[in-house]
């Protein structure tokens, strides 16, 4: 009797690691306990890279993260916010004590590389490309740089997710706004922005400037989009629909006039990680019942 006991005792400590071994995360993934673990501490400097190092099953080795790193939502309660790249200073990350520095080459202040170069601390600068190949190529990069070779299920998600994308017969010009308190930039080509509008089968109203520039009535009258695009805090910050509608040149717009703006969560659309395809067929959702 007592061999049975023990027996079924072992048999259930079995199923129950088995049990455990398979862990849900928010996006709905499992990420395996047998996922390689290692001491690091880590500190990403990049919503995207950060996205990577959770997905790959990580998130436990994140100790400070920059203000861009909004997902996964559990990171708040785990990870120090560290601020902006761009205002960022070595004093904070060097608190943490990190073993291991995540960034990307976009945004980083010089000074604050130089300085991280100098501590001495394991740090890896990933180039990062606004497209689906770069983002495929950053995976297995930020993979590797934690010791991780089981990657090719996000990229192999993402190419399933792109699938799901309805061609639209006719490309709407969209114009993405950035507002912020009392700035309002708006985007033009080779921003994340546009390459994710294009991707979701639109067109990028502004072609004529790279990057980001202050949102004037000239500019935007110039682009007559079809529709307007924010991130939802933008919008929600703006006013809502009816504060969009009164911006610069707005009326002036087939965008205006037809009152077509859609709005999406930043760091999904902007981060260019795992989450891309569903970022594109959100998007492009969004972008085929605007224009029915």
């Amino acid at each position: 009797m007592k061999k049975f006991i023990l027996a079924a005792s072992v048999l259930m400590a079995v199923y129950s690691c088995k049990k455990e071994a398979q862990k849900p995360t928010e996006n709905g993934t499992e990420v395996s306990s047998e996922t390689p673990k290692s001491n690091n501490k880590i500190v990403s400097i990049s919503g995207g890279i950060t996205e990577i190092v959770a997905a790959l099953g990580h998130e436990s080795e994140i100790v400070a993260t920059d203000v861009t790193s909004t997902y996964p939502e559990s990171l708040k309660a785990t990870a120090e916010n560290l601020g902006h790249v761009r205002s960022m200073t070595i004093e904070p990350i060097m608190a943490v004590n990190p073993t291991l520095i995540l960034a990307s080459d976009k945004d980083i202040n010089p000074d604050l590389l130089g300085k991280i170069k100098a501590s001495g601390i394991k740090t890896e600068l990933f180039k990062q490309e606004f497209t689906v190949d770069g983002t495929k190529k950053l995976i297995a990069d930020v993979a590797k740089a934690i010791g991780n070779t089981d990657y090719q299920k996000l990229n192999d998600k993402i190419d399933a997710d792109l699938k799901q994308i309805q061609p639209i017969a006719k490309k709407p010009k969209v114009l993405f706004i950035y507002a912020r308190g009392n700035m309002m930039m708006v985007s033009g080509k080779n921003t994340p922005m546009a390459a994710l509008i294009n991707l979701a089968g639109g067109e990028n109203a502004i072609n004529d400037f790279e990057d980001f520039k202050p949102l004037t009535p000239e500019a935007v009258v110039k682009a007559n989009p079809d529709v307007l695009f924010f991130f939802s805090t933008g919008l929600q910050g703006s006013g809502g629909n009816e504060g969009a509608l009164k911006m610069p040149g707005v009326s002036q717009t087939n965008a205006g006039k037809n009152k077509r703006i859609i709005a999406m969560d930043g760091g999904l659309v902007s981060s260019f990680g795992p989450r891309l395809g569903e970022a594109a067929v959100s998007l492009n959702k969004l972008l085929v019942e605007s224009t029915k």
